[in-house]
């Protein structure tokens, strides 16, 4: 099933429209075939009450069922308390096992220690602070793997991969991407059409690294402008000049190939220099199969 855009509580570009039903059907076996591969059968999942992490943790429970998936809720001292409220519905809607695991003394503690041993006073700033969150709730998460023996699976975007948004070994590390394929505007169509909840799929996408921060409102861009762009300069290999007649600003177009261009490093594993015949990562690639 397609959704019509009029169906869909935000703007969504028609050319970003996707088949719903195929989008499930491919990501529910991209899920079983990864944990067969890798001799899982379970999966944890960092849920943050935005439509991201709420959208795998459908997809999950769909392809494996809920009573494999642990939901794991990660708050900071400044996380809005709707985040938190969200989460948990989403939730009890899923049916999923759930911990709540709050990285405050982990993240004031590692920067008390650290300004302590700083020449320079005062407070980090804030982007210092929700990175070094992100990373937090990464850590914790793949200490929750080992208990629950299952995979830590990702929620990022491919508009957040291509423009750098994301946090290095933090929000962008995982065993398995489900949606990393998906446009921040095509993640809320099938998030809508799998029934996350309304107010979920409404409210402005926040990384909740600070009070009242948004994504839009830090990267000074709406998804769906940005995803359009994305997909006719990525997707579609449309050169600056063809951009600017499909009414695209030069200025915004290398802006975003600025973003891409300088975040590529958060995209690649980290480079080998090979000094032998077969390097791990280059060309010593054998499938992934669980030792017998």
């Amino acid at each position: 099933m397609t959704s019509a855009p009029g169906q869909l509580p935000y703007t969504l570009p028609p050319e970003l429209l996707i088949d719903t039903d195929v989008a499930r059907r491919l990501i529910g076996e991209f899920i079983r075939g990864h944990l067969r591969q890798t001799g899982f059968e379970r999966v944890v999942l960092g849920l943050s009450g935005g439509v991201d992490s709420a959208l795998v943790a459908y997809l999950v429970a769909e392809a494996i069922g809920a009573g494999k998936l642990l939901c794991v809720l990660l708050p900071y001292r400044t996380s809005a308390a709707e985040s938190a409220a969200d989460a948990q519905e989403v939730v009890q809607l899923v049916g999923c096992p759930s911990r709540t695991i709050e990285i405050t003394a982990i993240v004031d503690g590692y920067f008390e220690t650290a300004l302590g041993g700083e020449s320079a006073a005062g407070q980090p700033d804030r982007g210092r602070v929700g990175n070094f969150a992100a990373r937090a709730r990464m850590a914790v998460l793949y200490d929750q793997s080992v208990t629950w023996r299952g995979l830590v699976a990702g929620t990022g975007n491919k508009t957040e991969a291509l423009l750098g948004y994301t946090t290095i070994y933090g929000d962008n590390a995982s065993a398995f991407n489900p949606i990393g394929d998906l446009y921040k505007s095509q993640v809320r169509q099938l998030a809508a059409d799998m029934g996350v909840p309304a107010a979920i799929l409404r409210k402005a996408p926040s990384a909740d690294l600070w009070p009242g921060q948004t994504d839009e409102g830090e990267l000074g861009l709406s998804y769906a402008e940005m995803d359009r762009l994305l997909y006719w300069m990525v997707d579609r290999r449309r050169t600056d000049g063809q951009l600017v007649e499909m009414g695209f600003a030069q200025a915004l177009i290398s802006r975003v190939q600025h973003l891409a261009a300088a975040s590529e490093y958060k995209r690649q594993t980290p480079p080998v220099a090979k000094l032998t015949t077969r390097t791990p990562g280059v060309d010593y690639l054998y499938p992934r199969r669980r030792p017998v």
